[in-house]
């Protein structure tokens, strides 16, 4: 599973806002939540389905093939959500004999024949409805609802809309569509016999055996599963797509896409089969399964999910090549999905409270891949994003890696078991030297493939290998909570010609970790490799010729730490040039933020960060410019000229055309009606933003160009007053994920925050469904990053209220427009009781 996670700027705007105080959960008290007690184990689940697309319901037989775990007996017990059940009965080689059985409570209770024995195998076969929007357990921040199968468009109304059938079944919601043990403790072999409108393709986990026309246009699809995967990674898909072939090996690995995108599919999912050949070799063990297939679906309650050969990614994944020509911005979460394969479908978490062995190395994965494809500056990039988001969100930081405390199952699924987890295995990965970390992670496979596991396993394949204790390491990371808090200071002795550096903890619990320490002497730095004992001051002495010109503490950047510094733009600029790893570069640069435009140093430190050879750090320096200024103009104007037309990322040209738009020089217009016919996306839209500024006059004739589909933060905060202002309703949609959160920006940037409220209020007075759900679903994803506080809550609800009297005054003014804006309504609504 990839969770949708809020930008750092929104994040920022939310906690820095006057209205924000982190609520201390961690005093009540808890539910301890064991792994569930096996009673009976699952062999094999046979399942014959239709879809009755007007009520929104799938009528379902089903053959259940199972034992006694351990101890005998006498009565099968399964989850079974706000389903009909017609008919329970044993099945002896195709002879039914009724069965008595009790259903309530969602629980499904089936007396057998007699008392089986451990081993002693039985087939019940069950004849239900399942009634998706009936189900009552809710969704979360992460998965925003839980009913399990879910009907898109299923009669067709919405013209914008394709019709189409997925399900979603982590964390427990398999059950909402097929009677079943819904615990990730489970696994079982499949099949699945799918009758659909023969217009419609099909997929599901395994392979397709058969595939058999009916009678009144209908077609039944015979989908085989051979080897047992967790009952929530069961899936179904239909709808109208078009299939694109790929391989890998003798693998087929197919991509299923809308017809739109049907051109785009190689450019989207392309780096597939790469990415199998990598994972396959690094983790040295072959991908397992018999196929990959890669689906997306519309109205998606989450990012992506890993269902066995069959992952299903939102439609957030479906991008057009002036976004792909930027940044295939889903590729971290196609290979993320991937590695799930291994970590959490061949193994997988024996409970919710274990989830870190499932997502924190699907996190990695995505860490692994950027290693390997684009090397080690973009891969700690990536990673310096997420525990950045994990570091910037202050609710987290009392929350144990592995707990088992939780009021929600779905609560799992947060910054700490991803980004965090993440982060954890790097430093583990530093800690045990490549070749011990990758075999570790093979033993563990091979020690439970197609099994269940828990943190201690991770654990004890990680010592099986190294022959290393890592009892410090797990209690510390994984059974606690929190991070190191960390300043220091150091002091010269000349008699001694020593550097004395002393490390300070100041969070409650220190921890005890490596260190890169570099001193730097005559302007280079030494490499100084510490430990830190789990105390409150450690101190280090290093020979030095002098005092030093600058002390950088992790400066590998491979501790997942807090760290408060102050350091002259003389030594930023010193650290900057002499840094191999991207980490310190970066925070370099963003540390002299606040000296741009006041001393010299500080340009000098752009200049070379726009020479840097990783795109990101000149994109964040041409973010940092300001042209308005003469010094800088005269100091950078040619080479920021110079990336703008030439530099080879797209990125960094519209950056860099960003950053000559504020110079308001009309002289750069040729430049910038170049970009305006670029296919780059970032190219064209700060193309466009620049002419506005140059020429306010050519607004009217440039607004229709305009494109914001997939646009990053910066664009939609640059061009939001632009289609604000002159109503370019083409791009409503595309602004909501900037506007949902007008009341917290307003904190940060007042005038921002008060074109985006004007925005807001635009949408909510405009009869736009996509728009409307479009600020409805973000909040929702946005929820559980909120932290738990009553005033962020009011705010939101507020919000959405002053909206929802919007659209009831419009729908008070145009009753013939019932029909789009009713499902507008019911949207608000629903986020409406989210937020209560």
């Amino acid at each position: 599973m990839k969770k949708i996670i809020l930008s750092i700027a929104i994040l920022g705007a939310i906690f820095s806002s006057n209205v924000y105080a982190q609520t201390e959960t961690s005093g009540r008290e808890k539910v301890y939540r064991a792994t569930h007690t096996k009673v009976t184990e699952l062999k094999h689940t046979k399942l014959k389905v239709n879809f009755d697309y007007t009520k929104e319901q799938m009528n379902g037989e089903e053959w259940i093939t199972a034992s006694p775990y351990f101890y005998p007996t006498n009565e099968l017990i399964l989850d079974a959500k706000s389903m009909l059940i017609h008919e329970v009965a044993l099945d002896v080689n195709g002879k039914r004999t009724p069965l008595k059985y009790d259903y309530k409570n969602d629980i499904l209770t089936i007396n057998l024949d007699k008392t089986y024995i451990k081993s002693q195998d039985y087939t019940v076969y069950i004849k239900y409805t399942s009634r998706p929007n009936e189900v009552k357990q809710a969704g979360s921040a992460a998965i925003n609802d839980a009913k399990g199968l879910y009907f898109i468009n299923a009669q067709g109304k919405d013209p914008d809309k394709p019709t189409q059938i997925w399900t979603q079944g982590e964390t427990e919601s398999s059950s909402a569509w097929f009677p079943t043990i819904d615990k990730p403790n489970q696994k079982t072999t499949q099949e699945i016999y799918m009758t659909v409108p023969d217009k419609y393709v099909t997929l599901s986990n395994g392979l397709l055996k058969e595939s058999k026309k009916e009678t009144n246009g209908m077609r039944t699809d015979h989908w085989v599963m051979d080897k047992r995967h967790a009952t929530y990674l069961f899936f179904m898909g239909v709808g109208e797509y078009a299939v694109v072939r790929d391989k890998w090996k003798n693998i087929a690995v197919d991509y299923y896409i809308e017809k739109e995108y049907e051109p785009y599919a190689k450019q989207i999912y392309g780096n597939t089969p790469e990415m199998l050949e990598f994972f396959s070799k690094k983790l040295g063990y072959d991908y397992p399964w018999s196929k990959y297939a890669q689906i997306s679906g519309r109205d998606y309650v989450s990012g992506a999910m890993e269902n066995t050969t069959a992952t299903l990614h939102g439609s957030d994944i479906l991008q057009k090549p002036g976004q792909l020509i930027d940044e295939n911005t889903w590729e971290d979460t196609i290979a993320h999905e991937l590695f799930h394969h291994w970590f959490g479908d061949l193994v997988t978490a024996e409970s919710w409270s274990n989830l870190t062995v499932n997502e924190s190395f699907a996190n990695y994965s995505e860490y692994l891949w950027n290693e390997h494809k684009y090397g080690k500056d973009q891969a700690d990039y990536h990673q310096m994003k997420d525990v950045n988001n994990y570091i910037h969100n202050p609710t987290d930081f009392k929350k144990n890696l592995v707990r088992f405390g939780y009021d929600s199952r779905e609560d799992v699924f947060d910054l700490v078991t991803y980004q965090k987890g993440g982060g954890i295995l790097h430093m583990l990965r530093n800690y045990l030297g490549d070749d011990a970390f990758f075999a570790g992670m093979t033993s563990y496979l091979k020690s439970h493939e197609y099994n269940s596991a828990e943190a201690h396993d991770v654990r004890l394949a990680f010592e099986k290998v190294s022959g290393k204790d890592l009892n410090w390491f797990f209690n510390q990371w994984y059974f606690g909570s929190g991070n190191p808090k960390l300043n220091y200071k150091y002091t010269y002795e000349p008699v001694k010609k020593q550097v004395t550096v002393t490390i300070n903890q100041s969070q409650d619990q220190p921890f005890e970790f490596p260190l890169a320490i570099d001193i730097y002497d005559n302007g280079k730095p030494k490499r100084q490799q510490v430990w830190v004992n789990a105390t409150a001051n450690n101190t280090f002495t290093f020979d030095a010729s002098k005092t030093p010109d600058l002390v950088n503490i992790n400066a590998d950047g491979v501790l997942l730490a807090e760290i408060t510094e102050t350091k002259t733009p003389e030594q930023l600029l010193m650290q900057f040039t002499n840094s191999k790893e991207l980490k310190s570069r970066y925070n370099a640069l963003l540390a002299i933020k606040e000296q741009v435009g006041k001393t010299p140093i500080a340009t000098k430190l752009l200049a070379a960060a726009l020479k840097d050879p990783y795109f990101r750090v000149r994109q964040k320096a041409l973010e940092l410019v300001d042209l308005s200024n003469a010094e800088q103009l005269k100091a950078l104007g040619a080479d920021i000229e110079k990336l703008a037309n030439n530099d080879p990322k797209t990125l960094v040209q519209g950056a860099a055309i960003a950053a000559l738009g504020k110079t308001k020089d009309k002289k750069y217009i040729p430049t910038y009606e170049k970009g305006v016919s670029a296919v780059s996306n970032s190219v064209k839209g700060n193309s466009l933003a620049a002419i506005v500024a140059a020429d306010p006059t050519k607004v009217n004739a440039l607004a229709d160009k305009i494109d914001l589909e997939g646009a990053s933060e910066d664009m939609l905060t640059q061009l939001l007053p632009i289609v604000v202002k002159n109503k370019v309703s083409s791009q409503m949609a595309n602004i909501s994920s900037l506007v949902a959160f007008y009341p917290f920006i307003k904190f940060q940037n007042p005038e921002l925050g008060k074109v985006a409220e004007e925005g807001y209020n635009w949408i909510m007075n405009s009869d736009n469904l996509k728009a409307t759900e479009s600020i409805t679903k973000i909040l929702g994803q946005a929820k559980g990053q909120m932290g738990d506080n009553p005033q962020v809550k009011m705010m939101i609800s507020q919000m959405l209220k002053s909206g929802l009297t919007q659209k009831m005054d419009l729908l008070k003014q145009n009753p013939g427009k019932a029909s789009s804006i009713n499902p507008q309504i019911d949207a608000i609504n629903k986020a409406i009781e989210n937020f209560k």
